[in-house]
């Protein structure tokens, strides 16, 4: 068994990732309320935990690698810090190089995904900090693998996958996305090459969404124009 993943992000209406980059609001409309919408809806699935991927992970826990001399030499199995009955911060991090230098990314719960060829030396450091660890993996790309020890080491049910775009792409391509919450910025980026909530990074002709088909659930327009969606994730018979 796995969580129930539902990816939920913003966009704006090119399908573009990073707000920074979008059109100002329209005169009469606060960039506030806009912005206010993902986290007031976040906070309403009343999730177990969220997951990010190394680079957004990186900027939030904001921490800085220590040097741990002589560490010791860990088994490569799952580690359990003290939760206290936080939701999680999951981050995707294969090669072990985020340092939270706590046991929480903004009152959530740090858990590392990580590959088994990290160092002892970082192992060493999470457990300073007190934070979860778990491995996908040698390489960590065993992100079906990593989703069910979530289950049943942290008893997740529901989580939420909230980018970048190249692990949301990593999770279709691996059919674990089974909804999408998609928050529609009235807003565009218009650049060539911006990343998107969807960046699937594989072989030229790899669709990483074969086999799956989204159903519209949900539609609603939010105060500042923004437009709510939800689909549901169908996937073919075996």
């Amino acid at each position: 068994m796995r969580p129930h993943i539902i990816c939920h992000m913003g966009t704006s209406i090119d399908g573009r990732l990073h707000p920074s980059r979008f059109t100002k609001a329209a005169a009469g409309i606060p960039a506030d309320v806009l912005r206010s919408h993902y986290e007031r809806i976040h906070d309403g699935f009343d999730a177990d935990g969220w997951i990010i991927g190394r680079v957004t992970m990186n900027e939030m826990a904001k921490g800085t690698e220590r040097h741990i001399a002589n560490p010791p030499k860990l088994p490569r199995e799952a580690h359990r810090g003290n939760r206290n009955g936080r939701k999680l911060a999951i981050g995707i991090d294969p090669s072990g190089r985020v340092h939270f230098g706590k046991d929480n990314v903004g009152g959530d719960h740090a858990v590392a995904v990580l590959g088994k060829q990290v160092s002892d030396s970082h192992l060493a450091e999470l457990r300073e900090d007190g934070a979860s660890y778990l491995f996908a993996g040698a390489k960590g790309d065993d992100l079906p693998g990593a989703m069910a020890q979530l289950a049943s080491l942290f008893g997740a049910r529901t989580l939420l996958l909230e980018g970048g775009g190249g692990i949301n792409g990593a999770f279709l391509k691996h059919g674990l996305i089974d909804e999408f919450s998609t928050l529609i910025f009235p807003a565009v980026d218009g650049v060539a090459g911006s990343q998107s909530i969807v960046d699937y990074h594989g072989p030229d002709g790899d669709r990483p969404g074969a086999g799956q088909s989204l159903r519209l659930t949900h539609c609603e327009t939010l105060e500042g124009g923004m437009v709510w969606l939800r689909h549901t994730v169908e996937r073919a018979p075996d």
